[in-house]
């Protein structure tokens, strides 16, 4: 099961141009479930949607209760000033269940961020696949570290009843060392669930491997004068029965130019996981 992650940075930049330049690096790539963060919505119209349709996937999404600090931040030429803002998930396969988890936030700090949960119906048995994004805020750690003690208890709700582990995709916003990303493993701290492992993709692959998802050889991330890091992750469970769901392969993707058009200012992750090829 080829699963995928990616930021495609709302309605800024290009994002007309981009958002072609997104649907031909999906095509390119063929993956069979994808968590998408910043994903927009307006007039009936929904970039997920949209995308699921020329891909022959299915497709849920949930929006931002709280838009308002996102619009306040398009540019004067934006003709939608009411559009939307949300996590979404594509899949090969039918979504069984979906629920939405609404991450804790102060006041002063609170964009209305979520975890989305999709149960995929897939050959062999049902696959728990979560999707979020984290606050922004880069000296807000203590608050991401809430916020995945919540997404770890959402995921511990809805984990049981399949054999394939639970798998979480997003954009965490933290480096890999951070406080809130080693929460997730239960290897370098204690888990916020006793007993529950959401090891990171990463941890298979090649060390030699460009690994950085925000990149400032990316003309729009360049602009912001932000070192380049990894911010986006795919996190696995415990393999099942026989291996079930354990890591194969995984690589950075989605970054480069698509006829001259970079398609955001995140690059995506690519993870091969064993099972549910159907």
């Amino acid at each position: 099961m080829r699963v995928m992650t990616w930021n495609l940075w709302w309605r800024f930049g290009p994002w007309e141009e981009r958002q072609r330049a997104i649907l031909a690096t999906l095509r390119e790539l063929r993956p069979d479930v994808v968590g998408l963060q910043e994903v927009w919505a307006v007039g009936g119209r929904n970039l997920a949607g949209w995308l699921a349709d020329e891909l022959g996937m299915h497709w849920t999404w949930a929006a931002s209760e709280l838009p308002g600090p996102w619009r306040s931040r398009l540019p004067d030429t934006e003709p939608d000033r009411a559009v939307d803002v949300g996590n979404a998930v594509l899949s090969r396969w039918p979504v069984l269940d979906r629920a939405v988890l609404r991450l804790p936030a102060p006041p002063n700090q609170d964009d209305g961020r979520t975890a989305l949960y999709a149960l995929l119906d897939v050959p062999g048995g049902p696959v728990p696949f979560f999707t979020t994004h984290l606050n922004s805020d880069v000296p807000a750690s203590a608050l991401r570290v809430r916020q995945v003690r919540a997404i770890a208890e959402f995921i511990a709700e809805r984990r049981a009843g399949s054999s394939y582990p639970p798998v979480l995709t997003g954009d965490f916003n933290a480096w890999p060392d951070s406080d809130e990303m080693r929460l997730l493993g239960g290897v370098r701290t204690a888990a916020p669930v006793p007993g529950q492992i959401l090891l990171d993709a990463w941890e298979y692959a090649d060390p030699a491997q460009p690994s950085a998802t925000w990149d400032a050889t990316n003309p729009y991330v360049a602009k912001t004068f932000s070192p380049t890091v990894r911010v986006d992750y795919i996190h696995v469970g415990h393999p099942g029965p026989r291996g079930l769901g354990h890591v194969r392969s995984v690589r950075r993707v989605g970054h480069g130019p698509v006829d001259g058009v970079w398609p955001s200012d995140h690059a995506g992750v690519l993870a091969e996981l064993a099972g549910g090829e159907g």
